[in-house]
């Protein structure tokens, strides 16, 4: 793979051989983002567990501190009450068996995250397919199927992400931009590392954090020590 000029140049400021505290490795990728834009720094951990276990999966969510940066659109199914407590909290879509039909014969998709109450589920539930394999299916670990509806939907437009493993062992998630510089960055980094280390399963043996690495959409990675993160 051929990399451009600044994606080199930010390469040559990183020690391959060194695994970086977690402020130096913000600081150092915060001053590498060069693109135009302002990229979203991420954090890739890669964990002592085997997801294929049911005992060992490693899932939940978090409301980060300072958010992520993103403007995130809601789709709220629910009925009753919760419609105007849902409109309230700022979801952007709200609705029921229209929204559902919606997505279902004109393939709408224009939203991030769908919340949902435990007695929509079964409406929901025929969305699986489709919303499934997008990570958009609601659940309760993740907060996403609840009772509360209004609080979740502030939650999830205050900066509300997802961790949970991938295939490959690996969580993968965004901490904010590369403009909330490095401060913010940390505090966003130690809420969620500190729920991971939280939800270590039982079941899990030896050293628990593998790998931790820090991104910018654009930038490489920087690899933290993970002897330092629990």
């Amino acid at each position: 793979m051929k990399h451009g000029k600044k994606y080199v140049d930010s390469v040559k400021q990183i020690d391959k051989a060194k695994l970086y505290d977690t402020d130096e490795a913000l600081a150092l990728c915060t001053k590498m983002a060069s693109a135009k834009f302002d990229e979203t720094v991420e954090v890739h951990v890669k964990l002592g567990v085997d997801g294929r276990h049911a005992d060992q999966q490693v899932r939940g969510a978090i409301v980060l501190p300072h958010g992520t940066g993103k403007s995130v659109r809601v789709l709220a199914i629910c009925k009753g009450a919760n419609v105007d407590l849902a409109k309230e909290a700022g979801a952007d879509f709200v609705g029921a068996e229209d929204m559902t039909q919606k997505i279902q014969q004109e393939g709408w998709m224009d939203f991030d995250v769908l919340i949902t109450t435990p007695d929509m589920m079964g409406l929901v539930g025929r969305l699986g397919k489709i919303l499934g394999p997008r990570g958009l299916m609601p659940n309760p670990k993740a907060g996403t199927v609840t009772p509360d509806i209004a609080k979740a939907v502030q939650e999830a437009k205050a900066g509300k992400i997802e961790y949970r493993l991938d295939k490959t062992n690996i969580i993968h998630c965004p901490i904010g931009k590369v403009s909330f510089g490095p401060e913010k960055l940390q505090e966003n980094f130690d809420t969620l590392m500190n729920a991971v280390v939280r939800a270590k399963p039982a079941a899990a043996k030896g050293q628990y954090i593998r790998t931790c690495v820090v991104a910018s959409t654009m930038g490489p990675g920087v690899r933290i020590n993970p002897a330092k993160l629990g």
